[in-house]
């Protein structure tokens, strides 16, 4: 045997503790002060904050003014020590910044409506939530006429019928004026023998029209010959379209739900028409003049995202369009809408607009405004949806050809949800950046959030040091909110929709 031993008879010294990699001290140890680089960056960063973030709490909270009548609660030599901000002034011009000018007495219409927009919002927001269809049909079709009425008022002299005669009825004497004039354009034999031709037959194109539409005149002078024009022109509006869907629909083997679902529709307008009492006046006209505050900023910044989307989907697809003359009117529209300021569309849709139009022919300022910021952010939307659809492999619409769909329903179907996917954060970007755009809408006389609170620094009685930049603060955390929402919002619908591409 051998005497060597293969056991020690000492211990082993205890080894050092492992460092620790989780949590704060984890965290300063592994990445603010695990190099002299990073050393220094936290230093800057500790003194970035010091000298902003404290003053900051500070002046919001810590030295703030919470109550007080008038200017003299947020001055420094009643108060005895330095004032931050002087948050009863917010208190005293709260609802100015939400409402704008709108009558005391019709603001429960501004919350009715702003209710209405949240209880139909939420469930589109919710993915679990069932009847996702019925829901945005309520939000995008039904919800802004109704807003209309509450907002601004008035009521309804006719409906589908009467209307549709109306506008078909200008339309033809519109062809028939505009041929004359086109006749009598100019003194030019060779010109004048053209232009004369060409106004011949625009005018001949009118009168046909006014031909054609007699069935519907005779049917208009019968409604408006009854005692309730509004509820006759809505019965006979709901047959006659109940009727061609039901027909259109597969008639008596499929068209009851076309049927079933155009006579709900028509009585859910038969009943906000007897709320409303729109044939009998409707409510009281407030005027958009009146209009401002978080209101008008909220209508311009929704109305923009939400009308701008079908227009750059449009655009897209017509810059991609095999077809020359629509390729080209998509490429000039986009690239002109591009190319010039918002403030330059704002003033043109204001000032300018009116210039163009008949001299009987007017539209409302904010209308104008709606316009102008639609079509200028669709433009901005076609190209981030273009290059959505660039980034669609050819197969995927190859292969919906070789299954037999055809180009339309390939689009949409199948192309068009994939793009979409792909440029949530392009598309959420813009709309973040229209929000904020609002703003500019006070150069033509409209005061959203930041023109009510400058038309609010105005008041002599709360003219203080600190109320300019109390002012400021609150406005910038209503706009972070309203943004830092949707950014985190289009987060959770990116991660998603693209659940399947994690491992």
């Amino acid at each position: 045997m051998n005497d060597a031993a293969f056991i020690s008879k000492q211990l082993i010294p205890e080894r050092a503790a492992p460092v620790k990699t989780t949590g704060l001290v984890g965290l300063v140890r592994t990445r603010l002060l695990n190099s002299p680089t990073n050393i220094l960056l936290t230093i800057a960063c500790v003194l970035l904050l010091w000298f902003t973030v404290i003053p900051a709490i500070r002046f919001l909270l810590v030295d703030a003014v919470w109550q007080g009548q008038d200017r003299t609660a947020c001055l420094a030599e009643n108060v005895g020590h330095p004032v931050g901000a002087c948050w009863p002034f917010v208190q005293a011009k709260f609802t100015q910044f939400i409402y704008g000018f709108y009558p005391q007495p019709e603001r429960w219409r501004v919350n009715l409506t702003f209710g209405l927009a949240v209880l139909l919002l939420l469930p589109l927001l919710i993915p679990r939530l069932p009847a996702k269809s019925l829901n945005a049909g309520l939000f995008f079709v039904g919800f802004p006429i109704v807003a209309f009425f509450l907002l601004y008022g008035g009521g309804i002299r006719g409906f589908g019928i009467v209307w549709t005669e109306a506008a078909l009825s200008g339309l033809a004497n519109g062809f028939v004026d505009g041929g004359r004039r086109l006749a009598e354009a100019t003194a030019l034999p060779l010109l004048s023998q053209t232009l004369t031709g060409l106004g011949t037959l625009i005018a001949l194109i009118g009168y046909a029209l006014a031909i054609v539409l007699w069935p519907l005149t005779f049917l208009r002078n019968i409604i408006q010959a009854s005692g309730k024009p509004v509820w006759v022109d809505l019965a006979a509006t709901a047959l006659i379209v109940s009727a061609v869907l039901f027909l259109v629909g597969g008639g008596l083997r499929n068209g009851w739900r076309a049927l079933i679902l155009s006579l709900t529709t028509f009585a859910g307008i038969a009943v906000v028409i007897a709320i409303l009492r729109l044939d009998r006046g409707g409510l009281p006209i407030v005027d958009t003049r009146l209009w401002g505050g978080l209101l008008v900023t909220l209508v311009v910044s929704v109305t923009g995202i939400v009308t701008s989307m079908p227009v750059g989907i449009a655009l897209a697809l017509g810059r991609r369009s095999t077809i020359p003359l629509i390729r080209v009117f998509s490429v000039a529209f986009i690239e002109f809408w591009r190319g010039v300021p918002l403030i330059t569309v704002l003033f043109f849709a204001t000032y300018m607009l009116p210039l163009f139009l008949p001299g009987n022919f007017t539209i409302d300022g904010l209308m104008r405004v709606l316009i102008g910021i639609a079509l200028f952010a669709g433009a901005y939307n076609a190209e981030v949806i273009r290059g959505g659809l660039q980034a669609i492999p050819r197969g995927q619409a190859e292969a919906a050809s070789a299954l037999g769909l055809s180009s339309w329903k390939t689009t949409g179907l199948v192309v068009m949800p994939q793009a979409l996917r792909h440029v949530i954060p392009g598309l959420v970007n813009s709309f973040i950046a229209l929000l904020k755009d609002t703003s500019l809408v006070s150069i033509v006389a409209l005061f959203d959030l930041l023109g009510q609170l400058r038309a609010s620094f105005a008041d002599p009685v709360w003219s203080t040091p600190t109320t300019l930049f109390t002012g400021f603060a609150f406005t910038g955390m209503l706009y972070f909110v309203m943004c830092f929402g949707m950014s985190r919002y289009s987060l959770f619908v990116e991660h998603r929709l693209n659940a399947h591409r994690r491992n």
